[in-house]
């Protein structure tokens, strides 16, 4: 099989073509086919079981929220995302734990809301 890249609206996307058995060309290689591998216990590292969801959401129900927590909430609140933001990260560290924080708090102030 051959791999190559195509530029599209900046964006780098591998498209995979069908080998064709002949040595030469743009879909050179010989013709396999594909196996169907198991999949691997490594596949599920990072996804939380149903008891440490359930554990975590019991804590938070009798700890509530951290004071920093309380006030990113009230930055959300007062449609100050950007502030919120990087507040969030420089608490957390990175921006990718920042952003999924204020999803988190989002969603605990709609569910608040409804309540």
């Amino acid at each position: 099989k051959f791999k190559y890249e195509i530029k599209s609206s900046s964006l780098y996307s591998l498209i995979e073509m069908a080998a064709s058995g002949i040595a030469v060309g743009i879909n050179k290689g010989h013709i396999v086919t594909k196996r169907v591998l198991k999949a691997k216990p490594s596949n599920k590292i990072g996804a939380s079981s149903n008891r440490t969801t359930f554990v975590r959401s019991i804590i938070r129900e009798v700890a509530g929220f951290a004071p920093y927590e309380r006030r990113l909430m009230e930055l959300i609140k007062n449609s100050k995302d950007k502030r919120a933001r990087k507040l969030c990260k420089s608490k957390l560290g990175t921006f990718l734990r920042a952003k999924k924080k204020i999803e988190e708090l989002q969603g605990a102030i709609a569910s608040s809301r409804r309540a």
